[in-house]
């Protein structure tokens, strides 16, 4: 293994150095004790699961800071490492409970355990009362496939309740939607926003883990303690006064009550006639807001170009998680470690690789450690509305988010495969060290509109999600898919996400040396990649480049 692993490294550094005349070895700058002691460091209980506005983003921030100054980068804004977001922090009472009525009696679901809300709006408390509950199918509204569950519907003071993901997956129809992988309107994130421009009081999401693509404890534990907004001119007034989610199983008893049939209330939803449906139910919650303003940061440090200094290259990953709930028995620290300390360890690698390469990028590199990925990307989201460099001259952003920690694969991912041409840089990268390209195993659990490239990406900028393949070299494929499905069903946002001496970061290594030959190829070109004709994004792109 550690054959094939020079044999990466080695190829990889010739290529980047543009040939095999051995006039130039660039003996990449990539380290695996150094990439797990900087996880065991932004892991640690020290860092107290670095939640944003935190003591945990303070250690966190200064100790990047740190670590791109040792490495002889620059600062990313003007002169200073950070970029700073004005934040509202609003922590729900644990205490309230919600009712739901209906003929049959009553049901009172307690907070965690039967029930997750919140509210987006700047608010001491907020309250809905005997609030109409209807069942909106996946409450989508989408023209380019015909279809509008709200059709014919007034939901102003009413609840919306609504399937999660997106049509397609629950048919496997392939002409519907896209199919089994999911769309935007799949999201959760999209789902409020919906609800909220129809004019709904409240949107209750339903539950499911497969279509989900994560249990219940992780709908606990990611909405649980103080959850951020970036501050807003209205106090985020235009969204719906709760959001929130029911288990599957409250779902059917709710349906069962109103004389439905949940199961194939579902099956009607993934029809384009589908009509919403009166739940003969009435939803009640007071919740008291704890509210809080407060400060992030994003991270931001430049190498620059030596030919064309104006235009970037973006490395990027998201240095926050969960912080620490006291709440909890046991364990109340959310560590993140693989999420995504690792991925915030990698940024410190590329450091070292840009600097020490024998090749000089001609291009500016800027690394980009973001807040707020798990409040709903706020940190990329607030980059993206206020870029440091002009967007039309960020020739590419390339996220990186949970390493491989299962040793090499011959296969590497591309996240969204299909929609730029950065997915040819990665094909030609990949080919030099006899690694094959694959799309994403599981599209249906929407990772592309999951993690901080999709920021770049709704400004128009091309950006690639590169993730580590599935095919382990040691143990086969079958076996690398039960890890990582263990890894979601135990650990995904949760304190077990713990730094471990066990990992072996070798394929992380692997994947950083290839992250690392594509983005020194990019800021060796004149040419812009662009998106894909045809993906949503082209049109904001080619209008940009004008």
């Amino acid at each position: 293994m550690k054959r094939y692993l020079f044999g990466i490294i080695m190829s990889l550094s010739l290529a980047a150095c543009g040939g095999e005349d051995g006039k130039k070895q660039d003996v990449v700058d990539i380290d695996a004790s150094r990439l797990k002691e900087n996880i065991k460091i932004l892991a640690s209980d020290e860092f107290e699961g670095r939640a944003p506005s935190s003591v945990g983003e303070e250690k966190t921030i200064n100790f990047l800071k740190k670590k791109f100054e040792e490495a002889g980068w620059k600062p990313g804004n003007g002169d200073s490492y950070f970029q700073e977001l004005d934040m509202v922090e609003i922590t729900a009472s644990p205490d309230a409970v919600m009712t739901i009525s209906q003929e049959a009696g009553d049901q009172t679901l307690e907070y965690g355990p039967g029930y997750m809300a919140w509210t987006k709006r700047v608010v001491g408390e907020v309250s809905v009362k005997d609030s109409d509950m209807v069942f909106v199918g996946y409450g989508i509204v989408a023209p380019e496939y015909g279809w509008n569950d709200y059709e014919g519907l007034d939901v102003k003071g009413k609840t919306v309740v609504i399937l999660v993901n997106d049509p397609g997956y629950a048919t496997q129809d392939p002409e519907l939607f896209t199919g089994n992988a999911m769309t935007y309107y799949g999201r959760w994130t999209y789902k409020y926003e919906e609800a909220a421009r129809q004019g709904a009081e409240a949107a209750i999401i339903i539950h499911e883990t497969a279509p989900a693509a994560y249990p219940w404890e992780v709908v606990q534990g990611s909405w649980s303690g103080p959850l951020f907004s970036l501050e807003t001119a209205d106090g985020n007034m235009n969204r719906v006064k709760i959001e929130g989610w029911i288990p599957g199983a409250t779902a059917e008893k709710v349906f069962a009550a109103a004389g439905l049939d949940y199961a194939a209330e579902k099956v009607a939803a993934t029809k384009a006639e589908f009509k919403p449906v009166p739940l003969k139910a009435k939803m009640s919650l007071d919740m008291k807001n704890k509210v809080r303003h407060s400060k992030s940061h994003n991270v931001v440090a430049v190498l620059p170009g030596t030919e064309r200094p104006d235009e970037y290259i973006i490395h990027m990953a998201h240095w926050d998680h969960l912080g620490k709930d006291e709440s909890l028995e046991g364990d109340q620290i959310y560590n993140g470690a693989l999420d995504n300390a690792s991925g915030t360890a990698g940024l410190i690698e590329l450091a070292h690789a840009y600097k020490n390469g024998a090749v000089k990028p001609k291009r500016s590199i800027m690394l980009m450690a973001v807040t707020a990925e798990e409040q709903g990307l706020l940190g990329s989201q607030y980059y993206g509305q206020r870029p440091l460099v002009p967007l039309d001259k960020t020739v590419a952003a390339i996220n990186m988010d949970v390493l491989n920690y299962l040793g090499p694969t011959r296969d590497v991912t591309v996240v969204g495969y299909g929609n730029s041409d950065l997915d040819d840089y990665v094909v030609a990268a990949a080919e030099k060290v006899g690694r094959v390209v694959r799309p994403d195993p599981t599209p249906e659990r929407g990772y592309y509109y999951r993690s901080d490239h999709f920021s770049l990406g709704k400004v128009g900028v091309p950006a690639l999600y590169l993730d580590s393949g599935v095919d382990s070299i040691a143990h086969g494929e079958e076996w690398f898919l039960k890890q990582a499905e263990e890894y979601t069903a135990k650990n995904y946002h949760k304190p077990s996400d713990e730094y471990s001496e066990d990992w072996d970061m070798s394929g992380a290594v692997a994947d950083l040396t290839l992250i690392y030959e594509i983005g020194l190829r990019l800021a060796g070109e004149k040419t812009f990649p662009n998106w894909r004709e045809g993906t949503e994004f082209r049109a904001m792109r080619d209008a940009m480049m004008k």
